[in-house]
């Protein structure tokens, strides 16, 4: 039996806070699609191959993160959750501290990610690594 959509989706963010950044694309499927319509230049990640290079630049920045206020809603398809979540970031290497709201659109086939789409403020991100 495969993970349900709720529990890949709960993994998925526990493996972000963990910065377990070489085993997340292992949530993945193989042609999976992750959308980011708020990143700059609206990002779309094509590939368990590119989820991992992605989540390979990652690795490097210096932040802590913890979520809270996680809530996931299952929908009228069994395949899609939609998780939402605030990161309490700290940048490591300055002390700077904000909260980013985040939204998940996560649809789960056979216990992977099929497709996502992925709303996070990555401008404040940005902001705070400048």
């Amino acid at each position: 039996m495969s993970d349900s959509p709720r529990e890949v989706a709960q993994r998925l963010l526990a493996w972000i806070i963990e910065k377990r950044w070489t085993e997340l694309p292992d949530l993945y499927a193989e042609d999976t699609v992750v959308a980011q319509p708020f990143s700059p230049g609206s990002t779309v990640l094509r590939g368990r191959a590119q989820l991992a290079e992605h989540f390979g630049g990652a690795a490097g920045m210096p932040l802590r993160m913890a979520a809270r206020n996680v809530v996931v809603h299952e929908t009228a398809d069994p395949e899609v959750v939609v998780m939402e979540y605030d990161y309490d970031v700290e940048v490591t290497t300055t002390g700077q501290a904000f909260t980013v709201p985040n939204i998940l659109v996560i649809r789960v086939r056979d216990g992977r990610i099929v497709a996502s789409r992925d709303y996070h403020d990555h401008h404040v991100m940005r902001a705070a690594l400048s």
